[in-house]
């Protein structure tokens, strides 16, 4: 098939975009999808499979989104469809405790130390709403701490210097959360070890930053949140959405070694259906009604389907299968660096795992300050918009990163590692008009 104009959309996705935005505003249920923050018209996803994705215009892209990381076994993986298809044959939803439940919790309280009890939700913005909640119930203090440039989902308090699709839009935060919602929300630069004091319910923090490019903690900065929150009696809260069961079973806190008070968890831990969990101590997560008096509760939480989904996949994520997919990121990132190189193109393609990053910058981001700098060009866009001529999806976004998942092999490797050439060049041509 040809390739479209632009590399984005084809006639079958405008025409299912132009009648969406008569029927959802902007045509999409999350903004980021809309293309905003890349320019042009969004593919409509007809379906998946492993490492590639297909479009409604017929058109196969080898798929670097991922569901936004959900799917690190790659898309429609049979042991992951059939748990599903066996699950559903019992009922999709009860609002009642299933069995399903249990075991998903028995095994992320067994991988991660430090998280002794977990509460199931629906949605990572859930898991960061009840953990902040649950802080200032166990505290009595009112105020958070967050970083600038870290995504903790769209709840009023946590939107304040948002990364991801908040950065995209270029909003400072939201319209319609009232003053008096982020009033007791403080926001540091990341990489800095704030000054915390008696009023300080809790910190909360993405340990690999992951909605501001990739920005990995410097040394120090997570052992020394730890140690500041000890000292003012504040909680720390980990929000391992994205870096929980995809950099290790036990995370971003297993591989640096320091253990917060609570944990928020998503995307991997539902196999790629809506869930997500707040977990930590016996003591704080038992505070949690009906056992304690911070409430909380959702008709879907812990839903069957999603929960078998769960299990499957925690079940195939074998440390074999975390070493292969670091390899063929390190493969990525050697081909992607040796790409802008070879073409003089400034760009970082920072990795931490199983994740990677590209900032078009001249020197490392270590902060939201310099990973807005680097967005501000305008040449993620660019590159994007190349790549997608070529056949490769990233995210339709500079704040975002890479997913590589177990189903990209060395083949679309060498693929994306051509086309990145093609594109590099591509760039450093336009710049020199």
């Amino acid at each position: 098939m040809a390739e479209q104009e632009g590399g984005v959309a084809g006639p079958r996705s405008l025409a299912l975009f132009e009648r969406a935005c008569s029927l959802m505003p902007g045509g999409v249920d999350s903004p980021v999808r809309a293309f905003g923050g890349v320019g042009g018209t969004p593919w409509f996803v007809s379906r998946a499979e492993g490492a590639y994705v297909v479009d409604a215009d017929g058109r196969r892209l080898l798929d670097y989104v991922q569901s936004w990381g959900a799917s690190i076994l790659g898309h429609a993986h049979p042991a992951l469809v059939e748990a599903v298809r066996e699950a559903a044959r019992s009922g999709t939803t009860f609002g009642a405790p299933t069995e399903g439940e249990v075991e998903l919790a028995s095994r992320v309280v067994e991988a991660v130390p430090g998280c002794e009890m977990v509460r199931f939700v629906s949605s990572g913005t859930e898991a960061a709403m009840t953990a902040i909640r649950l802080a200032r119930g166990a505290t009595g203090r009112d105020r958070v701490v967050k970083f600038a440039g870290c995504y903790h989902g769209h709840a009023d308090a946590l939107l304040a210097a948002g990364g991801s699709g908040v950065a995209t839009l270029g909003l400072p935060g939201s319209a319609g959360v009232p003053e008096a919602a982020v009033a007791a929300t403080l926001v540091a630069p990341y990489n800095v070890v704030p000054e915390l004091d008696e009023r300080v319910a809790c910190v909360i923090v993405e340990p690999v930053a992951a909605n501001m490019g990739l920005v990995a903690p410097l040394p120090g900065f997570l052992e020394g949140l730890r140690a500041a929150c000890d000292e003012a009696g504040s909680l720390l809260v980990f929000d391992e959405v994205i870096t929980g069961f995809r950099l290790g079973r036990a995370g971003a806190s297993g591989r640096w070694s320091v253990r917060p008070d609570l944990f928020c968890f998503g995307k991997v831990l539902g196999g790629g259906l809506p869930l997500a969990a707040v977990g930590g101590r016996r003591e704080l997560m038992e505070l949690l009604a009906p056992t304690g008096p911070v409430y909380q509760a959702g008709t879907l939480s812990g839903n069957p389907l999603a929960t078998a989904a769960g299990i499957a996949a925690l079940e195939l994520l074998t440390p074999e299968v975390y070493s292969a997919i670091e390899s063929r990121v390190g493969e990525l990132a050697q081909g992607l660096e040796d790409a802008f190189a070879r073409a003089g193109v400034p760009a970082q393609v920072p990795v931490v795992g199983t994740l990677l990053g590209i900032s078009f910058s001249a020197s490392p981001v270590r902060d939201f300050d310099g990973a807005r700098r680097a967005a501000e060009g305008g040449e993620y866009a660019r590159f994007f918009s190349a790549m997608a001529r070529r056949g490769v999806a990233f995210a339709p976004s500079p704040y975002e990163v890479v997913f590589t998942s177990l189903a990209h092999g060395e083949d679309e490797v060498a693929r994306t590692v051509e086309a990145a050439r093609d594109a590099a060049r591509e760039l450093a041509s336009a710049a020199a008009r």
